[in-house]
């Protein structure tokens, strides 16, 4: 076995349980249409995943607060690590919480700067039990009416994807800073799909839920249209070996942007680049420019 491949292997992917994968195509057996619900159901329930032990101290330095989300009508939970007048806001990704870029946070709480992360709906320690996109990006504009201004602001995976399209709807920040982020959400939902062993006519059911759902082409949000409006300094990072999210949606992005910048690194996968510390300097190096 390749090195390449060794490390790759070694960020474990989230395996569907076998009940699950039953289930969707006995419906589908049944009904395309009773599968494609069946999965959107899955599509906005995120998993809330045992905190790691690296994450305790921040976990316990934070002032966390509970903040109504008026627009959806939902609660997120809020993490304040340290006291400054230069904030930046972190936005963790799907299933993740506010305590996963805890050496990003700890790096520039070093370097003086107050750090604003949370739970999004349904995610950690705030209530509920599903969400979308758009629940998150009505989120960050809520902390920024509650905790804002904020100098940056650093978004991992669909974290990464709300920061886009918050900034998009007038959420301010100096420089952004997106990791490993998705694009396109079609594919998104096509790759989920497969991902439950169902057919390609289900994702499309699916898709058009949704739309009818959000109201509008849910594509609209996808990260590289959004990037489209973002006129500020913009660092695209991911890995070119993530299992979880192609290395082609970050040059579809970067390319949108009319003040981009993308770092592709090798071997870091979809959450271990979190935590690398040449990954921090060059967001650092962006950020302080």
């Amino acid at each position: 076995m390749s090195q390449t491949a060794q490390n790759i292997k070694s960020e474990p992917v989230i395996k569907v349980p076998k009940a699950i994968l039953h289930t969707g195509r006995f419906l589908q057996f049944i009904s395309t249409s009773l599968a494609a619900k069946y999965a959107q159901r899955l599509f906005i329930t995120p998993l809330k995943h045992k905190m790691p032990k690296r994450e305790f101290h921040m976990d316990k330095e934070t002032e966390q607060t509970q903040l109504e989300v008026t627009e959806i009508l939902k609660t997120v939970v809020v993490y304040r690590y340290g006291k400054s007048d230069k904030r930046i806001l972190l936005a963790h990704g799907w299933s993740g919480r506010g305590t996963q870029l805890v050496k990003i946070a700890d790096h520039f709480l070093n370097l003086g700067y107050e750090i604003i992360s949370f739970d999004a709906p349904a995610h950690g320690k705030a209530p509920g039990r599903t969400t979308s996109m758009p629940e998150f990006i009505e989120s960050i504009h809520e902390i920024e009416k509650n905790y804002g201004a904020f100098e940056f602001a650093i978004g991992h995976s669909l974290g990464g994807m709300a920061l886009l399209n918050a900034v998009r709807e007038g959420f301010k920040v100096k420089r952004l800073v997106t990791i490993g982020a998705a694009d396109v959400i079609t594919d998104i939902i096509q790759h989920f799909t497969h991902t439950l062993t169902l057919k390609g006519k289900v994702g499309k059911k699916m898709k058009a839920n949704l739309d009818k759902l959000f109201g509008r082409d849910i594509d609209y949000a996808s990260a590289h249209n959004a990037a489209k409006s973002v006129h500020i300094p913009t660092f695209i990072i991911h890995d070119e070996n993530d299992v979880d999210v192609s290395v082609n949606c970050a040059y579809a992005i970067y390319n949108e942007l009319t003040d981009g910048s993308i770092y592709i690194t090798k071997n870091l996968g979809h959450r271990r680049i979190l935590g690398n510390k040449e990954v921090i300097q060059k967001i650092e190096q962006f950020l302080l420019k």
